[in-house]
């Protein structure tokens, strides 16, 4: 038996630094290749399970058009984003944390993912139904994974386990808070909106660079189901999110979605009263409004689930000219993490899969590997080389980057005016929340909280409420004691 006092490892026994905070040039910069932990962490985390999906493996999804419908050319020369342009389109819409085999209700947030197949390359967008996340350091996912997964022991899920981890990562308060509201429980995937939750990047043709959040507003409106539903549908159809999508489409009913998006001067992200590159914060749209890009509509049902919707390999790593990445550290680790799962899940050419081929011809020079059948016959397969097979080399400032300098540390991202952990969760369940749905949040919580069996997690649980807001706080320990709400 290990010690649980004795301090974490690395795989190889030496002392691990930290489990908490990545390895980053400056407090804001860019995380290292180097930062071997981090890479044996979410490498060994990517391969915990075979076939199936670690997180986000119960789900489904459908194929679809994109249009654009406004001039957004401002901000980004992204072929997909033109005016007047259509791509074809892929989504993928599941649960975190629940397995293959699991309701569709459960109370968890809902992975929304998007492909366009565009005229220059496929272009993915990782997403969830709501604006945030329960961390900003990917150190820490792979431990937030397993304490909403099962026991080690009995095999079951556990709420002291979830709130363990929960109480003990104050940055999760924003997006438990969105989890125990009515957002927790969408009545269909039709009917929930769906965001980047990250930062990215655009650039326009004159290589002016903005920070963008993606919003898919739907246009069926928000539907929520309520505890009792949402049990009911669990024994009732646990494919019921599944079987709603694929048949409003046989009906010929589409569902439909109109991006929009925020979008940030450059300069502006080093000012802005929150860290905007902190995956557990969301831009106020008073501050940055939401801008039309245009229309997804999904009409198109797949032909054979496995090859089309549990082989599609969805990756940030997946951009085009005219997007890019930021510097939130969430979704640096994401852009190796995700094509690193689908190599260990699918296998070494996951990409040549029809569902995961882009529309435009490839030329690269990876090659061999399992169940490798597109190739390029004789053709050198090393570069620079001899015979004419071409080869970039590109050279300078990448025109999708931006500027890190600064030691090597590992510490929370540089503070801005208002960042702190429980701020915004305050604000959402304070000033967006409205009574009926602040009781609906006591309800939820009290019953959620009432699984924990361990005291000192409890006693740290109703702090972390009372942290977000003093009279929720107290009105959800007064109904756990019996005391009402």
């Amino acid at each position: 038996m290990h010690d649980p006092a004795t301090p974490s490892t690395r795989l190889n026994g030496a002392p691990a630094d930290s489990d908490q905070h990545s390895l980053t040039v400056g407090n804001d910069g860019p995380i290292v290749l180097h930062d071997v932990h981090l890479v044996e962490q979410l490498a060994h985390f990517n391969r915990e399970r075979v076939a199936e999906r670690s997180p986000h493996a119960k789900g489904s999804g459908a194929f679809g058009t994109f249009t654009v419908t406004q001039d957004v050319t401002a901000y980004t020369k992204a072929a997909a984003f033109q005016p007047g342009a259509k791509s074809q389109m892929l989504a993928r819409f599941s649960t975190v944390a629940g397995e293959q085999g699991s309701p569709d209700t459960w109370r968890d947030v809902r992975g929304f993912s998007v492909r366009f197949y565009s005229s220059e390359g496929n272009l993915d967008i990782v997403g969830n139904n709501t604006p945030v996340f329960f961390l900003r350091d990917p150190l820490k996912f792979p431990h937030f994974i397993r304490s909403q997964k099962r026991l080690p022991s009995s095999g079951l899920r556990d709420a002291t386990m979830q709130w363990d981890f929960w109480t003990a990562s104050p940055e999760s308060a924003h997006q438990v808070t969105y989890l125990m509201g009515d957002r927790g429980l969408p009545a269909t995937w039709r009917h929930m909106h769906g965001f980047s939750s990250h930062t990215y990047m655009w650039v326009n043709a004159e290589g002016e660079r903005f920070w963008v959040k993606y919003h898919w507003r739907s246009n069926q409106g928000e539907v929520n189901l309520t505890n009792e539903e949402a049990e009911k549908l669990a024994g009732a159809d646990a494919d019921a999110h599944r079987r709603d999508l694929y048949d409003a489409i046989e009906r010929g009913e589409f569902p439909s979605w109109t991006l929009h998006m925020q979008v940030m001067p450059y300069a502006e992200a080093n000012h802005y009263r929150f860290n905007p590159f902190d995956l557990t914060k969301t831009w106020s749209q008073k501050d940055y409004p939401l801008v039309e890009v245009g229309v997804m509509e999904l009409n198109e049902n797949p032909t054979n689930f496995y090859a089309q919707i549990e082989q599609a390999a969805f990756s940030p790593s997946n951009m085009i000219p005219g997007t890019g990445i930021s510097p939130d550290k969430m979704l640096m680790a994401r852009v190796f993490s995700y094509p690193d799962a689908q190599r260990a899940r699918i296998g070494a050419n996951f990409h040549q899969l029809p569902v995961n081929q882009p529309i435009t011809a490839v030329n690269n020079y990876a090659d061999q590997g399992h169940m490798q059948y597109q190739h390029t016959g004789g053709a050198p397969v090393y570069q620079p080389n001899s015979f004419g097979r071409m080869f970039s080399d590109a050279q300078g400032r990448a025109e999708e980057g931006w500027e890190a300098d600064g030691p090597l540390v590992r510490a929370a991202a540089t503070l801005h005016a208002e960042d702190d952990d429980w701020g915004q969760a305050r604000t959402l369940l304070t000033e967006v929340f409205d009574d009926e749905q602040r009781d609906r949040f006591v309800d939820t919580v009290s019953s959620a909280l009432s699984g924990i069996t361990d005291a000192e997690v409890m006693a740290r649980a109703l702090q972390y409420w009372r942290n977000v807001d003093e009279t929720v706080g107290g009105r959800i320990e007064a109904k756990l004691s019996g005391g009402g709400a």
